[in-house]
């Protein structure tokens, strides 16, 4: 059966290895890649160059005018049928500053714009596109934990507050540091999570929502906004704790997020896959009070329809 899966951050780390992964395992799936600017023709080439179905959207998920058009083209298409019935959205861009103070063109502290926001945008923007079975599913990270053993005491963890405050540049103590840029990323991932809970409780039977947890995969593109010694330490230095269970490689990480996406791991809505299997996420990611809040304030910023 033909179908569609959008997919962000595809273009490297695990979500070049998860889209490769998707087109091998699921030939009759166009995968529909949004990325930026000169990036998407030259992903979607290289994705598709042993003949593959591969396109692109192009979207700036830092900016919410960016991925409403990118959404609303893909709507297009999937209605004129130049696309196939939609059958999953993966969420797996991802952004991580040194401080929290880094800023949208519309204003928003950029972490929670791009790990929240803009995935809010596309699934709202989509829902009513997605054909039965369907399965949405939002990378997040176990840094929402936030003890040691989830995050080697290199993340602080979530500081929650008020969504429309997590919304804006300088939420945190100290926001010019890099400290407060990683409490912006472990908030934003904890935020992921109640949206998904929410998305599960909201969406219509058949179209299913599940957070993915890699676990630490060093050696992405996570760092790229780091200094240059953290940059060299994930480049060089910590892909060697892949060799223990502390750390999980690239490969192994897409690998999980392309059997999640295609439901080769049974996930039920709403759970969290911790690698490669259903497992308990903190106790502070469970609390419908603060989801409910949080999908109100969402809807509020990026205008989804209500």
């Amino acid at each position: 059966m033909q179908s569609t899966i959008v997919m962000t951050g595809a273009g490297r780390g695990i979500g070049r290895v998860a889209a490769q992964r998707i087109l091998r395992l699921s030939p009759d799936t166009h995968l529909v890649v949004v990325a930026r600017g000169s990036r998407g023709p030259r992903l979607a080439a290289e994705l598709g160059a042993a003949g593959r179905a591969v396109s692109h959207v192009t979207a700036d998920l830092g900016s919410l005018v960016s991925v409403r058009a990118a959404a609303r083209e893909i709507h297009d298409r999937l209605e004129d049928g130049e696309l196939p019935p939609l059958h999953g959205f993966v969420g797996n861009a991802g952004v991580q500053y040194t401080n929290a103070l880094t800023e949208t063109s519309e204003g928003h502290e950029a972490t929670f714009a791009v790990n929240v926001l803009a995935n809010h945008l596309l699934v709202r923007s989509l829902q009513e596109q997605f054909a039965h079975p369907a399965r949405i599913v939002i990378t997040v990270s176990d840094t929402h934990f936030g003890d040691f053993r989830h995050n080697l005491g290199m993340v602080p963890g979530p500081a929650w507050q008020a969504p429309r405050t997590l919304a804006r540049p300088g939420a945190f103590s100290e926001p010019h540091t890099a400290a407060a840029g990683r409490t912006a990323y472990s908030t934003s991932k904890l935020a992921a999570l109640h949206l998904v809970h929410e998305y599960a409780r909201r969406l219509p039977p058949g179209v299913d929502a599940v957070a993915y947890n890699p676990g630490f995969v060093p050696g992405t593109g996570l760092a790229r906004h780091a200094d240059a010694l953290s940059r060299f330490a994930m480049r060089r230095v910590l892909p060697a704790l892949t060799l223990t269970p502390f750390a999980t490689t690239r490969t192994a990480a897409g690998r999980h997020l392309a059997d999640v996406a295609l439901g080769a791991i049974c996930a039920p809505t709403g759970s969290y896959v911790d690698r490669a299997r259903v497992a308990g996420s903190s106790a502070e990611s469970y609390d419908p009070e603060r989801e409910r809040e949080l999908w109100d304030a969402a809807e509020s910023l990026v205008g989804s329809p209500g």
